[in-house]
């Protein structure tokens, strides 16, 4: 989340008119995250006892024609019950509008934070959701080819160039170099698949203690490894914020809480080690591209690519190779 595109009072309050939620009554931009402008909306409601939602515009890494996936898919999930946000269909029944050339979508609001220091017991929780919204997702009739793959990374990669990333880090760059080619040469094709977060970092689930009450930000989602999507969580939740310090309990527990929902099958379990480098890499990428790309002027805080590119050398180091053994 963050903000980019500035919109008015009267702008935002004549949007808002369009989607039966009562009257406008405050609008707040968000600075968190890097690929949408988003803001938190307060209206009177619509039977005047007040609302609030979060308004998204797509700014970048996502078409147009991407958003019925996202948007149905959250509609989806929250009708079997997973813990997402609702999309909120304008008066007309659509699930997004246009202003001017760029798209807008009403999302429901859910309780909860965002938690930056997780317990084993939330880790768990989140575990569990994550396998909830796997088995949830299996008959979503929608399919999305996942842009953030292994040729999207060797593109960054090559838009970064070497002396890009050596401007971040000597060493990354060298990293880049050497890891790289290895996972697109090595990435599993036949491993179980279906609809994936892609992108379950820890502020995109709220909770309200050790439960977990809001899974959010689905604008990376698509069909994928379901076991890559368990990397791309055990990178994100499993570290401290720099990618220097791993909690082996956050592990054990986040695995756990996945298995006691969707046991994962032997080829999964031997892939993790290969997919959660892979999630490193992802990261690390995007993460390099934003740094070196990001606006000046945006509301957004740009995240640092080497805590990713410490997480990669952690998986890759053979050392850490029983750490999927846990759970």
């Amino acid at each position: 989340m963050a903000v980019y595109t500035h919109l008015g009072a009267e702008t935002l309050a004549s949007l808002i008119a369009e989607f039966d939620v009562g009257e406008l009554i405050s609008a707040k931009g968000i600075a968190e995250g890097i690929s949408n402008s988003n803001w938190l909306i307060d209206t009177t409601g619509r039977d005047g006892a007040g609302a609030r939602f979060i308004l998204t515009m797509y700014e970048y890494r996502i078409e147009l024609e991407d958003l019925p996936f996202f948007l149905s898919l959250l509609d989806h999930l929250a009708a079997k019950g997973c813990p997402v946000p609702r999309t909120i269909h304008d008066r007309s029944g659509q699930l997004y509008r246009k202003l001017g050339d760029k798209a807008v979508a009403l999302i429901e609001f859910l309780p909860g934070v965002s938690v930056s220091e997780p317990t084993p017991g939330q880790a768990c929780a989140v575990g569990q959701a994550l396998a909830q919204l796997h088995l949830a997702a299996a008959d979503f009739p929608q399919a999305r080819a996942n842009g953030m793959g292994p040729a999207e990374w060797l593109r960054l990669a090559d838009a970064c160039g070497a002396a890009g990333l050596a401007s971040i880090d000597a060493g990354f760059a060298a990293q880049v170099a050497q890891e790289l080619p290895q996972l697109v040469a090595q990435w599993p094709a036949d491993l179980p698949r279906g609809v994936i977060h892609a992108d379950l970092f820890p502020d995109n689930v709220l909770m309200l203690g050790d439960t977990v009450s809001g899974l959010i930000d689905f604008y990376f989602a698509c069909t994928d490894l379901l076991a890559y999507d368990v990397a791309v969580t055990h990178a994100a939740w499993c570290f401290d914020g720099t990618g220097r310090d791993f909690d082996p309990a956050i592990s054990s527990a986040l695995l756990a809480g996945y298995e006691s929902v969707r046991p994962l099958t032997p080829a999964e379990r031997a892939a993790l080690p290969l997919l959660a480098r892979g999630a490193a890499m992802r990261f690390a990428m995007t993460r390099a591209w934003d740094w070196m790309n990001t606006p000046a002027d945006a509301l957004v805080m740009r995240k640092d690519p080497l805590a990713y590119a410490r997480r990669l050398a952690f998986y890759g180091d053979p050392a850490n190779a029983g750490v999927f053994e846990q759970g």
